[in-house]
């Protein structure tokens, strides 16, 4: 069975450490799209791992890991993290592979994407990576593939400074690639799970467009860059955060205001750690945003939310959650296309109790107070959509699963 883990705000959400937790029950870990662009963390017995481009599942000893055909690959950024992680007695060798398909980042592209976001009237707030642009010389049919590498003709078409930035990991890339969609095709039946980059709301397409990434965030991206066909896909995830967080510029309705909530604002951003793993550039944040998250789940037909960071609000008397914009006076609980409405709109809030108390030792829905619960019930209800995962707390095993995911 192929599971698809995505999220469902504007990234951050907590995937990698879901992903993580769920490999110990998946033959093997496909991460179908972005780049170094993004970053997970995930906390282990105390240990603390920061993953970019390699997929969650390698923390489990015996997971193979793929790097999709969706993927843009900074071999650079690569092998420091393969390295750091050997450094943390993570045994890789044997166990990570690459798409033949997967594209390369090239050094001069992160100054090529930085000047194009300057050079913009609305900036995006770019990570100067390289991940745009290689992402528009991929769509330009100009790009180089893991599987080009070998083709003299190309490799001849480059740069000089290309291909001697390539030279030192020409071998170790080439021993790496696979064709992926013949390696998943061995391992029909078993369990295999597929892991998003970045967030529904930044996908290219779905997203709060132009303030999205340049890859495939959404559920449908598995498909393609996971190098699979959409019927083969047997179930969607969804991960959310109990509030909203977002990197970069772009509209966020429920953004908390610095002036009113500044209290609110610090109180989130420091009890959630919202800081950019690849980045560490501050998270704005904001109430959970009931309206966008339900569009996330119509948009990408999501079986099961995963709710996380639950217990950043432990110790409120009160939350609260949007569950409609008010835009120049007309209430709405649609989610819309128009940056301009999504700039205007203000949101309608919801009052909830808080539960007072600390989460991190629940190990079961039941074991929540009733205050939790209603914050749970409500979000179900709104989006239609069962939250059957739950975390608590930074650790993979600060989780608990409501239903089985793989049934």
């Amino acid at each position: 069975m192929n599971v698809v883990v995505i999220g469902a705000q504007w990234g951050d959400e907590g995937k990698g450490k879901i992903v993580d937790f769920l490999a110990s029950e998946s033959k093997s870990v496909v991460r179908y799209s972005g780049g170094a662009n993004a970053g997970h963390t995930i906390v282990s017995e105390g240990v603390q791992y920061a993953l970019h481009l390699v997929p969650s599942g390698i923390l489990h000893p015996g997971k193979t890991v793929y790097l999709g055909a969706g993927m843009v690959i900074d071999p650079e950024a690569l092998f420091k993290e393969l390295g750091e992680l050997k450094s943390k007695g993570i045994e890789w060798e044997g166990r990570v592979f690459i798409s033949d398909r997967a594209h390369l980042v090239l050094p001069r592209y992160r100054e090529m994407d930085k000047k194009r976001d300057a050079a913009r009237k609305r900036p995006i707030g770019t990570t100067g990576r390289g991940i745009g642009t290689t992402y528009a010389l991929k769509s330009e049919r100009d790009g180089i593939r893991i599987a080009d590498l070998t083709w003299k003709e190309k490799m001849d078409d480059l740069e000089d400074e290309d291909r001697a930035f390539l030279a030192p990991y020409l071998d170790r890339l080439v021993s790496m690639r696979v064709n992926l969609t013949s390696e998943l095709n061995k391992l029909k039946g078993e369990r295999v799970l597929f892991e998003g980059a970045q967030g529904a709301l930044l996908d290219l397409d779905l997203g709060t467009y132009p303030y999205v990434s340049s890859g495939f965030s959404s559920a449908a991206g598995a498909a393609i860059g996971g190098c699979i066909g959409p019927r083969a896909i047997g179930k969607i995830l969804g991960v959310f955060k109990a509030y909203s967080t977002r990197v970069g510029n772009g509209p966020m309705p429920t953004e908390f205001s610095m002036d009113s909530n500044s209290e609110l604002y610090h109180f989130v951003r420091e009890t959630g750690r919202e800081y950019g793993v690849t980045t560490g550039r501050p998270r704005r944040c904001g109430y959970l945003d009931l309206v966008a998250l339900r569009y996330a789940c119509q948009s990408n037909s999501i079986d099961d939310l995963v709710l996380t960071h639950l217990d950043v609000y432990d110790s409120l008397d009160d939350i609260e959650a949007c569950v409609a914009y008010d835009i120049n006076g007309t209430i709405t609980e649609e989610f819309p296309a128009s940056i301009d409405e999504l700039t205007t709109a203000k949101p309608v809030l919801r009052h909830f109790k808080g539960w007072k108390t600390c989460l991190k030792d629940c190990r079961s829905y039941s074991a929540l107070p009733k205050e939790a619960k209603d914050y749970v019930d409500f979000i179900e209800q709104y989006t239609q959509t069962r939250i059957g995962i739950i975390s608590v707390g930074y650790d993979r095993n600060d989780t608990f699963i409501r239903d089985s995911i793989w049934n």
